[in-house]
């Protein structure tokens, strides 16, 4: 596995692989990487001939008062799982390159960007896609694999992938989970023993949502709400039933698909999880 530290070198070690027409597939991260980044690994592994992770802590993404500067990092370990998970190169650039001081462009995917997550942290999804873009051009894999957990997020950038015709397969994998139920995350490193404990009702109200489901959204809504809010150590952010393309909020009876999204604080940390809705099967 080979590390790449600047744009040209790793458009350089790339371009032969390409030129051979063998498929690339992208891993995007912010490192600290878990379970859930390296089941994303080996699928690309799978799929693809040469396999590109990238580490990046996107401060683009960070509001000012989040936790840039307390994001766990830990690149040694990152590079050892990754290599053990068989991807050929880390493209881990310096924030001085990746997001000079100046830079102008910024990419939008207006309206998804400003609903959920867009409307608890103004400016994120800005920041997502706008690196997410550039990895895209410095890349340029045919496939880029993103996890369901951030569903916000993979329905953003399909979105922009779409509009702005770029030519990669946008490949959605499954949410890894923790035998509790809890979605693996890098933020779960910031919870205490009784918070992890408490964070278990996030992943737990999904699942009675999806079980109770009949097509009422605003049933399950409001069964989300109780069940978190309620909680002790919890404290709600939102929960919504949403159509899973368009993130515009369900009311009433629903005959399409429906996700249902959460977000909220243990503690100080912030967690979001999601489940799809559907029906039972007779």
């Amino acid at each position: 596995m080979r590390l790449l530290r600047t744009i040209p070198a790793t458009r350089a070690a790339l371009r032969p692989h390409r030129v051979a027409g063998e498929r690339i597939g992208l891993v995007p991260t912010m490192g600290a990487l878990h379970e859930g980044h390296l089941s994303l690994a080996r699928r690309a592994v799978a799929g693809c001939d040469v396999v590109v992770a990238s580490i990046f802590v996107n401060p683009l993404q960070f509001g000012p008062a989040e936790d840039l500067d307390a994001y766990p990092r830990d690149l040694d370990t990152d590079l050892r799982l990754l290599e053990r998970a068989g991807v050929d190169f880390v493209f881990h650039p310096e924030p001085s390159e990746f997001t000079p001081a100046g830079g102008r462009t910024t990419v939008s995917v207006s309206g998804l960007d400003a609903r959920l997550e867009g409307r608890s942290r103004p400016g994120h999804f800005a920041g997502v896609t706008t690196i997410v873009a550039k990895l895209l051009n410095v890349v340029q894999p045919d496939r880029a694999y993103f996890g369901e957990k951030d569903f916000q997020q993979l329905a953003v950038v399909k979105t922009m992938v779409r509009d702005l015709d770029l030519p990669v397969e946008i490949v959605a994998c499954p949410t890894v989970r923790d035998a509790d139920g809890v979605a693996l995350s890098s933020r779960n490193a910031y919870l205490a023993d009784e918070q992890r404990v408490q964070a278990r009702v996030l992943a737990a109200a999904l699942r009675e949502a999806a079980a109770s489901w009949e097509g009422d959204a605003t049933r399950a809504r409001l069964l989300l709400r109780r069940r978190i809010g309620g909680a002790p150590g919890v404290r709600l952010d939102y929960a919504e039933v949403v159509d899973p393309e368009t993130l515009r909020t369900l009311e009433g009876v629903v005959t399409g698909p429906a996700q249902a999204v959460v977000a909220a604080f243990v503690g100080t940390t912030r967690l979001i999880d999601n489940c799809r809705l559907e029906p039972a099967r007779a």
